[in-house]
């Protein structure tokens, strides 16, 4: 029988592609390539390879531990999380379509890679391996595709991040700006760094659109073109690369910590999703060459075109289509799980507590109502607003198609929209659910909710729900100032 990975390396076209990268190797002079995979926290992980053995690699690819897809970690009581050192070793291969050169130092470039199982392994040899976030988003999303007569998921996100200086101990010291939001004499003060930012995030196929300075110290926020899920999620994981280089340049701290002062606004990373069908890739070459791309093409291609689901099918611009009342039905319902992936850290959750500050902390939808936990921001799009800073990409989109799913296959109503301020709504009677306040609560939620475990197949659930457990445990078992402040003189 045919192995997964025999037939990943065999499919058609690779062969050719594989021979695109060398030309554009020889052509660009690359000298070094970063073969990248993303662990189950979101984490860039992957092994550096001279470009002259790319031909074995892309056909043999290379070996890393298990434990690589769980950041090697160790838990509070120093044990290896998710796979021990006994454990066999998992297989990348790269992904030839997304090469992609540095925009920082064009001697090197990165490509994605998927993950297998070792071709000798005893059980499932060089099977997909389940614990790879960005390889199962592809097969959710495809075999949703399938199920749906070509119905697929394109996702916009919204990545604030701030800018922190670098005290002399290299320890973070206060934002770059000060907290106006959308001033622009704030937003100029970081012109340097936003202008590298736009100009690496354009050489490598980020098609940036707007930006403004949040209102938090050193935030910004900077967008690009929506696309389909997974090259949405590869281009949010590239963002973030080229933030902590262009931080390394100016000697700053590029913060993606969703919390790190209160009393102001957290980062969040909403995501505006909608569901097409039909459409078609076009290249959008941002000023590049485009006969002599610094990347293969994939990396410059948007979904444009065809049927959005999301638009209104009434007289009311209000409302979504069928398909979009649906997903958003299932989104509702299952806002309890969806959060321990969406907002995936202790601190998260310091972003959910800071009142005043338009913290997505309702299970309610309504059109630009941004006191409720989900808004139809415009119409045609529907923005999930209980994630931020720290998510994973690629299991959040795998999330959502299985929250989608639900909710078309079940014809699930999200009830109609609240356009009230949610809090005067509660006021006069309406009862609301809250989506769980700690990540203790969203854990248990996603343990007792399989459509949404659905969307980490095979050991994904577990490595986790170990990994984040222990996170949560560690924070509980730790001594903050704040114990010290508040207990230290209490008695006697």
């Amino acid at each position: 029988m045919t192995m997964d990975i025999e037939r990943f390396v065999e499919q058609d076209g690779r062969a050719d592609m594989v021979k695109q990268v060398r030309k554009q190797i020889d052509a660009q002079g690359i000298e070094y390539l970063y073969l990248q995979f993303v662990s189950i926290t979101g984490r860039i992980c992957g092994k550096g390879i001279p470009a002259d053995h790319w031909e074995s690699i892309a056909e043999k690819g290379f070996q890393l531990v298990y434990g690589a897809t769980v950041n090697l970690f160790l838990n509070r009581h120093g044990e290896y999380l998710g796979y021990g050192p006994q454990d066999k070793e998992l297989v990348g291969i790269p992904e030839p379509e997304t090469f992609m050169q540095l925009a920082w130092d064009k001697r090197v470039a990165r490509v994605w890679c998927t993950l297998f199982r070792n071709r000798e392994e005893r059980e499932n040899p060089g099977t997909f391996l389940t614990s790879d976030s960005r390889g199962n988003l592809r097969r959710i999303h495809e075999e949703f595709q399938k199920d749906h007569k070509g119905l697929h998921l394109r996702a916009g996100t919204e990545p604030e991040m701030m800018w922190l200086k670098r005290g002399e101990d290299g320890k973070p010291d206060g934002g770059f700006s000060n907290p106006y939001c959308y001033h622009i004499d704030q937003f100029e003060s970081l012109r340097p760094v936003y202008m590298k930012v736009l100009e690496y995030s354009r050489k490598m196929g980020l098609d940036m659109i707007q930006g403004d300075h949040e209102d938090a110290p050193g935030q910004l926020e900077l967008n690009w073109t929506y696309d389909d899920v997974l090259r949405n999620a590869d281009r949010l994981t590239t963002y973030r690369q080229i933030c902590a280089q262009v931080a390394r340049e100016f000697n700053l701290i590029a913060c993606f910590m969703s919390k790190p002062f209160m009393g102001v606004s957290a980062s969040g990373c909403h995501h505006n999703i909608s569901f097409w069908h039909g459409g078609e890739d076009k290249l959008n070459s941002l000023g590049n060459d485009v006969k002599n791309l610094p990347g293969m093409a994939n990396n410059f291609m948007y979904a444009k075109g065809g049927e959005n689901t999301f638009m209104p099918d009434t007289d009311d611009p209000q409302m979504p289509g069928k398909v979009g009342l649906q997903v958003v039905g299932g989104i509702v319902k299952h806002l309890g799980a969806l959060t321990a992936i969406g907002c995936s850290t202790v601190n998260s959750y310091r972003r959910l507590w800071d009142t005043g500050f338009w913290a997505p902390i309702f299970a309610d939808w309504g059109y630009q109502n941004r006191t409720t936990g989900l808004r139809i921001s415009a119409p045609g799009r529907f923005e999930y607003r209980a994630v931020d800073s720290m998510v994973n990409p690629y299991l959040m989109g795998g999330a959502i198609i299985k929250a989608a799913d639900d909710g078309i296959k079940n014809d699930i109503d999200p009830g109609p929209p609240e356009n009230r301020n949610i809090y005067q709504a509660m006021e006069e009677g309406k009862e609301v659910r809250r989506l769980p306040m700690t990540l203790g609560d969203s854990l248990a939620a996603l343990k007792d909710n399989e459509v949404i475990r659905s969307a980490m197949p095979g050991e994904m659930y577990r490595l986790y729900d170990e990994y984040k457990r222990d996170e949560w445990e560690r924070f509980l078992h730790t001594t903050t100032e704040w114990d010290v402040e508040t207990y230290m003189d209490c008695l006697p």
